[in-house]
């Protein structure tokens, strides 16, 4: 039986806090570094729009946040994510590089933001956390300003072929033991491959998005590893 909304919400909320403190390295080396590129490229498009206001939706530990602020110094970044762990740590960070972003907690489903307040909102590997996609990107075009933004960077499910394979392989098995080892939550890098897994296709995401209004475009990173879809408000 598949888990209700609230408590797949709980129970990601409890998972990213217990990895909270190895949550970087983790990333770096789980994806090979390629996250960083992957990061890059969803800051350039969120910054094509020079927008004067940006949301850093499941921001973690901020590193996306603070490199929308990085780029464009002149822009007001908040990161908001409902992990407190999470966001400490995304605070330190701001802080030791002298980055004005503003770190909150808050509920991707009822969002505490004024409609239109945004002109671009970027979510980096969260979206697939979320307990309701329709009800989430509702939310996220109802913040958004005409004209705005919303970029997701996903993994999507694994490619198929044979770099898919490996690539199933790798992340089903090499990936929720060293995850596991080095954070100490076999669950929590258990539970990855299984949301990938359940994740809708890239197609199938672009197809929720247009239903919530927005005009989209996507890209696929490494092999169809990871994508990005750009949605605009209309």
């Amino acid at each position: 039986m598949a888990a209700l909304p609230e408590e797949k919400a709980r129970r990601v909320q409890r998972m990213f806090s217990e990895i909270a403190p190895r949550y970087d390295l983790l990333n770096r080396l789980l994806s090979f570094g390629a996250d960083q590129r992957w990061r890059a490229r969803a800051v350039a498009l969120a910054l094509e729009g020079r927008p004067r206001r940006v949301l850093d939706l499941a921001t973690g530990t901020g590193d996306l946040a603070l490199l929308l602020k990085a780029k464009a110094p002149e822009a007001e970044v908040v990161g908001a994510d409902f992990a407190p762990p999470m966001l400490e740590i995304a605070r330190r960070k701001a802080q030791q590089r002298g980055l004005g972003v503003r770190f909150l907690e808050a509920d991707a489903l009822a969002l505490p933001f004024p409609e239109g307040h945004f002109d671009a909102v970027t979510i980096a590997f969260g979206f697939r956390n979320f307990a309701d996609y329709p009800r989430a990107l509702a939310e996220l075009h109802r913040v958004l300003a005409p004209g705005g933004r919303l970029v997701l960077l996903e993994f999507p499910p694994p490619p198929k072929g044979v770099f898919g394979l490996v690539y199933r392989v790798y992340f089903q098995r090499v990936l929720p033991f060293v995850g596991g080892l080095i954070s100490g939550s076999f669950g929590a890098y258990r539970y990855l491959p299984e949301s990938v897994e359940a994740f809708p296709s890239p197609e199938a995401l672009k197809a929720l998005m247009e239903k919530a209004g927005f005009a989209v475009r996507y890209e696929l990173l490494t092999f169809g590893v990871a994508a990005i879809h750009l949605g605009v408000k209309p």
